[in-house]
């Protein structure tokens, strides 16, 4: 059986809709054996993934394929991340946590005054 990277993409739940899966193998995002590929190339089972999705990266070898889309139990059966992956993704996150942390939100929002003095210092910069 031959699935297409995309519906494989959408129906292991990397990506919301086929489109946008589609989007991101053209984009060059999803790489195969850190080939650059075509949405409509077929995956075979063993085949090594690397897929950036929001600033992560995810390295996976598929273990089973699927052309429809179906719960989020099935879909993790669909692939195996290896532990380099799971490792480098959880360090990305405590250093965003970390990051979030060091620069606080501010207490309230601009006021009109204040709003007008951050377009002025943007537009300076740029």
């Amino acid at each position: 059986m031959a699935v297409r990277i995309d519906k494989w993409l959408w129906a292991a739940r990397f990506f919301k809709t086929r489109g946008l899966a589609t989007e991101m193998v053209s984009a060059g995002h999803v790489q195969i054996n850190g080939d650059r590929i075509k949405a409509s190339r077929a995956v075979k089972v063993g085949e090594q993934l690397s897929i950036v999705r929001n600033q992560e990266t995810y390295i996976v070898t598929i273990t089973g394929l699927a052309e429809k889309r179906a719960s989020a139990a099935i879909a993790q059966t669909l692939y195996e991340e290896t532990q380099e992956s799971l490792k480098s993704r959880e360090e990305q996150n405590q250093l965003r946590k970390f990051s979030a942390a060091s620069a606080p939100a501010p207490d309230k929002r601009p006021d009109k005054k204040a709003r007008r003095q951050i377009i002025r210092f943007v537009k300076r910069e740029n």
